[in-house]
């Protein structure tokens, strides 16, 4: 019994013996120069990790859809702004030149018009019957331009086709249409859209607007036109 007592503290011993030179080695191992600096890239490693983690989270946060431009709020009949500065604005013309509203009152009183699009029956006689009239417009100090949302390729073949001779302005983007208020729901046929609605503004040297006719009529649209530009003179 004596031996196997001494046999059993033997191995106990031994084990002791084992598990000490396990921990000596594992601390002389974390003592070594290259375990701390292993030790400190890893935790600098991990610091990077997060701060790049955390700026491309920054970078793909959903950013904010720019505002849209806003529409002048106007009545039934177009926007009023008889006896206030005109909206500035300066558009392509049918050459891709761009036109601004100083360079056109830099010249003499505007009669700027509003048009639906190029080439259709409504928009074809009033374009033909301020052609025919530009001469008698001249001699009352006013220059001719149109706008309508057609591109200037549109508007150069329509200038083309029915040889006006007054420049048409392109706003693509309805900017112009809604500071003037004439870019407005509508409805043919029982059918609703957004669009132009053919409106003229008679615009002084001074740039502000004279006198405004809504929803135009074509026919005797420019006798109207003649006839307000006497009245002012």
């Amino acid at each position: 019994m004596a031996s196997k007592s001494k046999k059993s503290t033997g191995r106990a011993k031994t084990a002791r013996a084992a598990v000490s030179k396990t921990n000596s080695v594992k601390a002389k191992a974390s003592n070594k120069p290259g375990a701390k600096g292993k030790a400190v890239k890893s935790k600098t490693a991990t610091i990077t990790a997060a701060k790049k983690t955390e700026q491309t989270r920054k970078m793909t946060k959903p950013v904010a859809a720019p505002k849209k431009p806003i529409a002048a709020k106007g009545g039934s009949e177009g926007l009023n702004l008889t006896g206030t500065k005109a909206p500035a604005f300066a558009l392509p013309d049918q050459d891709g030149n761009q036109v601004s509203l100083d360079s056109l009152t830099a010249r003499g009183n505007v009669v700027l018009y509003f048009y639906p699009k190029d080439m259709t029956p409504g928009c074809t006689t009033e374009a033909c019957s301020f052609r025919d009239n530009l001469g008698a417009l001249r001699t009352l100090g006013a220059e001719v331009a149109g706008i309508s949302a057609d591109s200037t390729d549109s508007h150069r073949r329509f200038i083309a086709k029915q040889s006006l001779n007054f420049p048409l302005l392109s706003d693509q983007g309805n900017i112009v249409t809604k500071a003037y208020g004439v870019y407005k729901k509508k409805s043919l046929y029982g059918r609703e859209f957004m669009g132009i609605e053919r409106t003229t503004f008679i615009i002084g040297r001074d740039g502000t607007v004279k006198k405004v006719f809504p929803k135009v009529k074509v026919n005797g649209h420019t006798d109207e036109v003649l006839a307000a530009l006497k009245d002012l003179g």
